[in-house]
């Protein structure tokens, strides 16, 4: 069965940040967006969430018709997905919750459209179990903020459909994103897997007293940050490598990953250890609110996806690669 790529109504149900990320790209790149959520407040700090964000979207640029005003919000499941093209679920990460959430939205939604979920850890083949036509079902792992951030992880259950992988990936590269397949159903996919690790270490060096969490954040942002956003780590190990390369670095570097500098397992969250970890986080954002940081955040991003699509460009790099 063909399923639909040309999307004018995204569906969306939970708006909480990740899910209003996705109604904030989705508004951007010029769709009608439904979307539905069952807490008290949901449409209000929705709509809080989609003015804080829409002064970097239109920094950015905006697709012809793009409005926030396109935004209508449903009163159940079954009216948020019955017309849309295209569903992205954003719920908790529960699996009972999502089991019965994606049971309603495949009965309710039309054959064709492919049905998304944000998870970042769940595994598709298990909460789609109880779903109507499970070969249209997938996640679809976006990184916050949603509508900055082009990363999206695409993960295909047991049951998901080649096509409906294809189908996805076109959809959300039409978003303007990098739709990167995850080709096992693995916990925590790909970049959520690197990011544990690292925070699990960063967890260890508060907790022994090596660094503040200001000091780690500096490490990172003033470092293997910067490399990152341009440069991942493998290709970056290359340079190190002189000009022997990667397997000259694996030779010289590579016994070093036997030596015992990092714990891997993440240490007891004690409650000395959380109150290390708020009090730092709180020195950092000193009296900015979070909605300033926010807008800080993406304005930073802003500078950092420009210069990088500059730069690449001058070097004959298209931006994707």
């Amino acid at each position: 069965m063909p399923f639909i790529t040309d999307i004018k109504t995204f569906a969306a149900i939970g708006t909480g940040v990740i899910g209003a990320g996705w109604i904030a790209r989705a508004l951007a790149h010029g769709l009608d967006v439904v979307a539905w959520d069952p807490a008290p407040g949901a449409e209000a700090a929705l709509r809080t969430r989609l003015a804080n964000a829409w002064p970097a979207l239109e920094k950015q640029g905006l697709a012809p018709g793009a409005s926030s005003q396109r935004l209508c919000f449903a009163a159940s499941i079954e009216e948020c997905v019955r017309d849309a093209d295209f569903i992205q679920e954003s719920a908790p990460e529960r699996l009972g919750l999502k089991l019965d959430l994606h049971a309603r939205i495949s009965a309710a939604a039309h054959p064709e459209v492919l049905i998304a979920s944000s998870t970042s850890g769940l595994l598709p083949s298990e909460f789609f179990a109880d779903a109507v036509q499970p070969q249209r079902c997938l996640v679809g792992h976006p990184f916050n903020p949603v509508y900055l951030l082009p990363l999206v992880e695409v993960v295909g259950g047991e049951r998901t459909a080649p096509q409906a992988i294809e189908a996805a990936k076109a959809i959300y590269a039409a978003l303007g994103m990098r739709p990167l397949h995850v080709r096992k159903e693995v916990p925590g996919f790909i970049a959520d897997r690197l990011l544990e690790a690292l925070w699990r270490e960063a967890l260890h060096l508060v907790n022994d007293g090596v660094a503040t969490t200001s000091e780690i954040d500096d490490a990172i942002r003033f470092g293997a940050g910067l490399r990152w956003s341009f440069m991942g780590s493998f290709l970056t190990y290359t340079l190190a490598g002189g000009e022997a390369g990667m397997r000259h670095f694996m030779a010289q570097f590579g016994p070093a990953l036997q030596l015992p500098w990092t714990y891997l397992q993440a240490p007891e969250l004690s409650d000395r250890l959380i109150d290390d970890v708020v009090a730092g986080t709180a020195e950092q954002q000193g009296r900015r609110s979070l909605a300033e940081l926010e807008r800080y955040r993406d304005d930073c991003l802003l500078a950092v996806l420009g210069a990088i699509r500059e730069t690449k460009a001058r070097h004959g790099f298209a931006f994707e690669d």
